[in-house]
């Protein structure tokens, strides 16, 4: 039992382990099935090559695990990191920056919005007029990601619509409006 726990003078691994004791398993299923012709001592054969070749596997996807699982560093993010250190690198950006620039946003366009009964929205149906908001003329909003961030009116871009910005909230109207 110490020589199968061994191998070469070292200690072996979980792996290595069972490698072994389902390899002890092989070779006593091959015994229990020899019908005296000497066919389950072949087929023995080809049961521990295959054996062998599980065990070695076994091994190496054991070491590889081992050598390429490594703790990445966690970085703290507190008051004194922001813009200042975002600037200082010579693209303008730091690498933690151009990971967020590379996030998709929705950019939507309300014309205006209101709120009717259920009743009233299931009797719609086609040439139905719904009342917004809004009067005719006046800025659509334009929201990211549902925040609203600027003011537009509607142009007309390679006969697609597009929207030419008149008005961008600032950073910190933005964060008063999130507090409400």
């Amino acid at each position: 039992m110490a020589d199968d726990d061994k191998k070469d003078g070292q200690e072996m691994s979980e792996d290595e382990k069972l490698a072994a004791e389902w390899e002890a398993a092989m070779e006593e299923a091959g015994d229990g099935d020899s019908d005296g012709d000497g066919s389950a001592e072949a087929g023995g054969d080809d049961e521990q090559a295959r054996a062998d070749e599980w065990a070695a596997a076994m091994a190496e996807a054991g070491d590889a695990e081992e050598d390429s699982v490594q703790a990445a560093p966690m970085e703290e993010f507190g008051a004194d990191t922001g813009m200042a250190t975002a600037t200082a690198t010579a693209g303008g950006t730091s690498p933690d920056l151009d990971v967020i620039l590379d996030i998709p946003v929705t950019i939507s366009m309300e014309v205006g919005n209101t709120q009717i009964p259920i009743r009233n929205l299931l009797q719609l149906n086609q040439g139905s007029v719904i009342e917004l908001d809004r009067l005719a003329g006046e800025p659509l909003d334009v929201l990211v990601n549902g925040t609203l961030i600027a003011h537009g009116e509607v142009v007309m871009v390679n006969e697609k619509f597009g929207i030419r910005l008149t008005d961008v909230i600032s950073p910190a109207e933005r964060i008063k409006r999130l507090q409400k």
